[in-house]
C-alpha cells in the first residue's frame, strides 16, 4: 500500500473530490485504486490561509507490484511512499509456568489494557478496583456534584475507567511508537463503541458520555475471556519472601483478606496517595515534576472566532494549545483543553478540593475551558528534605486551601478581579459551566507568589496570540493540581518489574510512566507484553 500525505481539500469537499485528488497526486487512473483508508485528518486553520482539511491516506492498488514504481516517479517520499507501518501483534506466551492468576490493581486505561492483553492470552487476570463499576460510579459522582457529599473510594479520581472517565477523553499523545501500539489502542476503543473517527482525526477524543459505555463493554469482553473484576476492593498490602511477591492484602465491605499471586500490576492512578504511603519502604520511589494552576473558561464562540476567523458552522468546536516561558523562568501552558466542556469538582479527599475539565463527545457546551498550569519541580516542594511524597504534601496544601476558600465549593474569580487581587461579586457575559457548586473568592489567596506572577504574565502573553483570551470577564477556578503523578515508582528497564521486588509491575500514570489515556494504555500494553513473553498462564 502507498501512504499519501499533504492531501489538501476545501471544507466543502466530497468523497469523490478526495478520490480525484489521490488519482492526480499518484498520476494513476481511478480504476487503479482498489481501496483507500483515511489515516489522519486535520483542520488547517493557520492565519492568512483559507480554511481547509489536510489528509494522510493509505491507498491500496489493484496491482500492488506498481507501488514502488509509482512512488519513485513522484520523487518525493514526503508526499508518497510505500507503507512500512507494522501491524500490532500480541506476543506468544513464555515458558515459566504460573501457579496463580495475575492481579491488576486499578482499572484505568493502564490496568484495562494490561487486563485486555492478558485475557486474550489466557491469563484470566483478576482486576481489583477500589471504586465502583462505571455504571454505579456515574450515579455516585452525579450525586456528589449535586449534594457535595464526597465518597473517598468512588469519585472523579477513583472507580472503573480511572480519572479519564470524567474528562474529555483525549487520545492524542506525544509517545513515539514504532510497534503499532497506538493504532492498536485506537482500534480497540473503536471496536468497543467509540466513534471510528478516532482512527483518523488529528486530535481524537471519545467524550465522557461515550467513554463510559466503551469501558463497560471492554470489561464485559475481558470477563468473557476468563478475567474477573472485583469492584470496591482496595489493595492494602504486599506479602513478600526473598524479594519475591507471593500474596496481596485486599479490603472490601466484608473485611480484609489475602489473595495468593506472584504477579501484581500496579496501575493505581495518580491520586492513590494512601497506596503510595503503603508502598513506601516496600518499593523504591522518587518525587517527580508535575504542574499546578487554575482552569479558565471562555465562551466557545469566542474561541471559534479567534481560531477560524468566522462562525464555526459545521466545523468542530475549536481548541487551542498555548505555552509561554515567564521572566521568572517558569513555564506556563494550557493543559487538557476541553472545547464545549465543563469544569468539574474532582475531589477525592475530605476537606480538599481539586478540579478537572470534562467534555461530552459532541463538545456542545456553551463554554471552552482549559487548565493553565505552571511547572513545579521537586526543588519547589523541598523533596530533598521531605522525601518521595513531598509532592503529594504540596498538592494537599493547595487543595486544602481551595476547599477553605470555596467553603467546599469550586472557588471562582473573574480574570479582571484576579489582576486587581480582589474577590469577584458576580459573573459577566461568561457564566461558569461547572459540575459541582461554585463560590466567588480571591484565588490569589491560595497561590504561591511565583504562581501568581506566572499566571498574570502568561495570560497577557496568551491574549496577544489569541484575541479575546485575556478579557477581564474570563472565569478562573481552582485548583488544578492532578495533572500527573507527583511520584515515580522505580522499575527495571529490562522486564519492567519493580526495581527491588520480583513479580510487581508499576504501570501507567500513577507509577509515573504515562500522561494521558493513550500513553497509559500503551504502558499497560508494555507491561502485559513483558508478562506474556516470560510466563505461561495457570493450567485450568
Amino acid at each position: 500500500m502507498i501512504k499519501v500525505t499533504q492531501v489538501r481539500l476545501p471544507l466543502t469537499h466530497t468523497e469523490a473530490d478526495l478520490k480525484k485528488e489521490l488519482k492526480q497526486i499518484l498520476r494513476i487512473p481511478e480504476e487503479s485504486i482498489r481501496h483507500y483508508e483515511i489515516r489522519r485528518r486535520s483542520l488547517d486553520a493557520r492565519r492568512g490561509r483559507e480554511l481547509s482539511y489536510s489528509y494522510v491516506v493509505v491507498v491500496e492498488l489493484t496491482d500492488p507490484a506498481q507501488e514502488e514504481r509509482i512512488c519513485r516517479r513522484i520523487h518525493n517520499p514526503a508526499i508518497a511512499s510505500v507503507l512500512t507501518e507494522p501491524e500490532y501483534r500480541i506476543p506468544d506466551c513464555g515458558k515459566e509456568q504460573l501457579c496463580h492468576r495475575p492481579v491488576i490493581a486499578g482499572s484505568g486505561p493502564a490496568g484495562l489494557f494490561a487486563a485486555w492483553l492478558l485475557a486474550q492470552r489466557g491469563f484470566c487476570p483478576i482486576v481489583v478496583e477500589r471504586g465502583a463499576s462505571v455504571e454505579k460510579r456515574t450515579e455516585l459522582v452525579r450525586r456528589f456534584w449535586e449534594t457535595g457529599t464526597l465518597l473517598e473510594e468512588t469519585n472523579v479520581q477513583f472507580g472503573e475507567g480511572g480519572a479519564g472517565t470524567f474528562s474529555d477523553g483525549k487520545l492524542n499523545t506525544m509517545v513515539k511508537d514504532t510497534y503499532g501500539r497506538i493504532r492498536y489502542v485506537l482500534k480497540s476503543f473503536a471496536a468497543f463503541g467509540a466513534d471510528p473517527e478516532i482512527l483518523y482525526l488529528n486530535k481524537p477524543h471519545i467524550g465522557t458520555d461515550v467513554l463510559r459505555h466503551v469501558i463497560r463493554q471492554m470489561r464485559e469482553e475481558i470477563c468473557k475471556l476468563g478475567g474477573e473484576f472485583r469492584f470496591e476492593t482496595k489493595l492494602t498490602g504486599l506479602h513478600t519472601k526473598k524479594d519475591r511477591l507471593y500474596a496481596v492484602s485486599l479490603e472490601d465491605k466484608n473485611g480484609r483478606w489475602e489473595l495468593e499471586t506472584s504477579l501484581l500490576v500496579l496501575a493505581i492512578g495518580h491520586s492513590a496517595r494512601d497506596t503510595f504511603t503503603m508502598l513506601q519502604g516496600i518499593l523504591p520511589m522518587e518525587p517527580k515534576a508535575f504542574a499546578v494552576g487554575l482552569r479558565i473558561e471562555h465562551l466557545q464562540e469566542m474561541i471559534d472566532h479567534a481560531q477560524y476567523g468566522r462562525e464555526r458552522g459545521e466545523l468542530p468546536a475549536a481548541d487551542y494549545k498555548l505555552s509561554h516561558t515567564c521572566k521568572n523562568g517558569r513555564g506556563i501552558y494550557s493543559f487538557c483543553m476541553c472545547p464545549g466542556g465543563y469544569v468539574v469538582n474532582a475531589a477525592s479527599e475530605q476537606g480538599h478540593l481539586a478540579i478537572n475539565g470534562m467534555s461530552n463527545h459532541a463538545r456542545d457546551g456553551r463554554n471552552a475551558n482549559s487548565a493553565l498550569v505552571v511547572t513545579v519541580t521537586p526543588e519547589d516542594f523541598h523533596a530533598a528534605d521531605l522525601g518521595a511524597l513531598a509532592g503529594v504534601a504540596f498538592q494537599r496544601r493547595l487543595e486544602a486551601a481551595a476547599y477553605r476558600l470555596g467553603g467546599g465549593c469550586i472557588p471562582v474569580q473573574l480574570y479582571g478581579d484576579f489582576k486587581e487581587n480582589r474577590k469577584s461579586s458576580g459573573f459577566g457575559r461568561i457564566q461558569s459551566e461547572s459540575r459541582g457548586s461554585t463560590r466567588f473568592a480571591n484565588l490569589r489567596e491560595m497561590l504561591p507568589g511565583w504562581m501568581e506572577e506566572a499566571l498574570l504574565e502568561g495570560m497577557e502573553a496568551f491574549g496577544r496570540r489569541l484575541p479575546g483570551f485575556a478579557k477581564e470577564e474570563a472565569v478562573f477556578s481552582g485548583i488544578e493540581s492532578r495533572t500527573s503523578s507527583p511520584v515515580r515508582l522505580l522499575r527495571r528497564e529490562n522486564g519492567l518489574e519493580a526495581l527491588s521486588l520480583q513479580g510487581v509491575y508499576p504501570c501507567g500514570e500513577g507509577a509515573g510512566y504515562a500522561g494521558g489515556i493513550t500513553s497509559a494504555a500503551i504502558d499497560g500494553i508494555k507491561v502485559a507484553e513483558a508478562i506474556i513473553c516470560r510466563y505461561h498462564p495457570v493450567k485450568q
